[in-house]
């Protein structure tokens, strides 16, 4: 169930994969076109098992290819576990779901072993090209039409040094694919970094603003990825239920913190590991899988033991039951570069500007510099809503070069020399030609 493998979880008050749900309709078209947005959400009235929810969508979807689904999940998994080492200790969010799609878009112009590198990144086991993209297609379908309850929101954009040669099978792909919005941009002007953040900025609801700080003179491309998600609690919780209760931290601390609580009948698990919930949206397709580790477990030792398999093990043992939850209110940033994470998955190759191999994005040799992914979340009695975005930076290894206009109207010095060995024949000065 899509669902169930791609929900987020909210763990002490961190986020875990919230964004593998957070991906669906392109709002901006390449040939400027508009989608309807999904309607607004609204919030139910009765708890019943998820299986009772009635799914009516309004025309046939298209299969979604389970290894698709099975190795993004592989890999958000993997993608977690880089960043959880990377971190402090703060509060964590990423979106797989974003990073695979940016990433997937750069694969179409992966050849030889930087190719192979991505591929055993993104955890692919021998899908081809073609039946990514369009497995990705499907899948970007089935969950545009989720739930007429839920605003998912996913956009792709390419944007272009004006006049670097980029290979037309490229673009074409992304275009067709991924519906990514391909712009020719000059580089050099800084008005470029503000039309960039201003697509970011209006495809996350204005929840993220800007990805880029700067333009560097030797970048050729920005391979985009932007998702909002939106959804109302299928049976959103009483604000007049929300009181400040103690939330205790890792360091033992406590302090106050408005705590929602609800009581109902929901999917739960409970082992001697942890406990956990799913707390469904709209019509229940979609949920947020929350998991409270035991005391005695405690949340660095659950996150040494989160892995896709167990987390599929975990899913097909969740049950209908009565209870009641408490959940934080909380609403939280996060910003991170993922070149160190991906390059511990194996895509070092793909960083090197001395190996990396993107014949296929273009003839000239290129590298990726940067990747850089920023998530938002906000959760309160009504629902979630979060948004993420990843950006790659594509730079080439030999900056192209810009028209010039000399003009020798003062002082100037010169030389004639022999270019096979260097000798210089003859140097000198003009301060004056008319003299």
């Amino acid at each position: 169930m899509v669902g169930l493998r791609w929900a987020g979880a909210a763990i002490a008050g961190s986020v875990l994969l919230l964004g593998l749900v957070g991906c669906a309709v392109s709002e901006s078209w390449a040939d400027g076109s508009k989608r309807p947005d999904a309607s607004s959400p609204e919030s139910g009235s009765s708890v019943e098992p998820p299986d009772s929810v009635a799914q009516t969508p309004n025309a046939p979807l298209p299969a979604v290819d389970p290894e698709v689904v099975a190795a993004q999940t592989r890999f958000g998994f993997s993608l977690f576990s880089q960043v959880v080492q990377q971190s402090d200790g703060d509060n964590l969010m990423i979106s797989p779901s974003s990073v695979a799609l940016a990433l997937a878009m750069l694969y179409n112009g992966a050849n030889g072993e930087t190719q192979e590198a991505m591929a055993n990144a993104l955890s692919l086991r021998g899908l081809s090209v073609e039946s990514l993209n369009q497995a990705n297609q499907s899948l970007m379908t089935v969950l545009e039409n989720a739930d007429p309850k839920v605003k998912l929101a996913i956009a792709n954009s390419l944007w272009a040094r004006r006049n670097f040669p980029f290979e037309d099978a490229f673009l074409q792909a992304n275009q067709a694919f991924y519906e990514a919005e391909v712009s020719t941009l000059d580089f050099s002007d800084r008005q470029s970094v503000e039309t960039i953040n201003d697509w970011v900025s209006r495809n996350t609801e204005g929840k993220i603003p800007t990805i880029i700080d700067q333009i560097n003179p030797d970048d050729v491309m920005f391979i985009i990825n932007a998702i909002y998600f939106n959804g109302t609690w299928q049976r959103v919780f009483d604000a007049r239920q929300t009181s400040n209760q103690p939330f205790y931290l890792a360091d033992g601390s406590q302090k106050s913190h408005p705590m929602m609580r609800q009581d109902g009948g929901y999917l739960y698990l409970e082992n001697n590991q942890f406990q956990a919930v799913q707390l469904p949206y709209g019509n229940g397709r979609l949920s947020m899988v929350i998991v409270l580790p035991q005391q005695s477990l405690g949340l660095d030792t659950f996150l040494s033991i989160l892995t896709p398999d167990n987390w599929q093990t975990w899913q097909e043992q969740f049950s209908f039951r009565a209870g009641a939850i408490q959940l934080p209110r909380f609403k939280s940033e996060f910003s991170v570069n993922l070149n160190t994470a991906l390059q511990a998955m194996g895509m070092d190759v793909a960083f090197d500007p001395s190996a990396a191999d993107f014949s296929g994005l273009s003839a000239e040799p290129t590298y990726v510099s940067r990747v850089q992914h920023k998530t938002l979340i906000d959760v309160n009695e009504r629902g979630t809503e979060a948004a993420a975005v990843t950006s790659i930076g594509v730079t080439t290894t030999s900056m192209p070069m810009n028209p010039f206009q000399m003009t020798c109207d003062r002082p100037f010095f010169y030389a004639i020399q022999d270019n096979e060995t260097g000798s210089i024949l003859f140097m000198g000065t003009v301060v004056n030609p008319e003299t």
